[in-house]
């Protein structure tokens, strides 16, 4: 069933539903937003509800990134959250065990660090971090250029990593179980599918780049579709530059 689903939803992301896009941040950093959340969590729907509104403040896709993740740690309360996937769970695993906590949900990170809302602006003026350039082709196919900046300490190994992010907005759950029982909740920015690549030194030119296949989404909902990328060390959770935007 479920390569069935894939099958039809790649027709929504081919040749015949998308045009050739260029996607571009830099040099300055461009801050990603990250939410963990859960529609099995009860403290979760205030979260969700602001990330949505980033959908009309002005900078989107240009000062900062928003993308929200879905994890499965709370699937066990009555309600299985259908955008939540282990990868995403482990995720938040990795980033509470840097910061030295618990892992729990709502959790905003911003540019890898934890962070709230209501601690400052979504995004300041950034370092200069490089430049991204993401073009997706009619084929589903994202060239991924990246130029260091200068505030980047290069990588001993000097390899850079990409992860590609298909979103989904517009998205409607009438929950039926657990905490949230009997609430309709919205979503926007939901990750519904990643990928990631190392990205390739260019012989004798300053830029690295990788071909990566846009994702397919793991659900069907959804009136509008976005792509979110950002640039990281290899092995390392903090995003060093971003970049989205509507996929047409």
């Amino acid at each position: 069933m479920r390569a069935a689903v894939a099958i039809g939803l790649f027709g929504l992301l081919s040749a015949n539903a998308i045009a050739s896009q260029l996607f571009s941040n830099g040099p300055e950093r461009t801050a990603l937003i990250e939410l963990y959340t859960s529609e099995g969590c009860s403290s979760c729907p205030p979260a969700d509800e602001w990330l949505r509104g980033l959908r009309w403040k002005p900078g989107l896709w240009k000062d900062f990134v928003p993308v929200e993740f879905h994890v499965n740690f709370w699937d066990s309360l009555g309600w299985k959250d259908r955008f939540s996937t282990p990868a995403i769970t482990q995720r938040v695993y990795a980033y509470a065990a840097s910061w030295g906590c618990q892992p729990y949900t709502p959790c905003f990170a911003r540019n890898g660090v934890q962070w709230k809302p209501g601690w400052g602006v979504v995004a300041a003026p950034g370092a200069p971090m490089g430049i991204l350039t993401v073009d997706l082709g009619k084929d589903g196919t994202c060239k991924v250029q990246f130029w260091p900046g200068t505030a980047i300490r290069m990588p001993e190994d000097g390899s850079f990593e990409v992860h590609i992010a298909v979103l989904g907005g517009g998205i409607s759950s009438q929950v039926t179980g657990g905490e949230n029982r009997g609430a309709t909740l919205e979503h926007e920015f939901v990750v519904l599918g990643l990928k990631s690549r190392t990205l390739s030194p260019v012989e004798g030119q300053a830029v690295q780049q990788a071909l990566v296949a846009l994702p397919l989404p793991i659900a069907p909902e959804g009136a509008r579709r976005a792509l979110a990328a950002w640039i990281t060390m290899n092995d390392d959770l903090e995003p060093l530059q971003a970049t989205g935007g509507w996929i047409h």
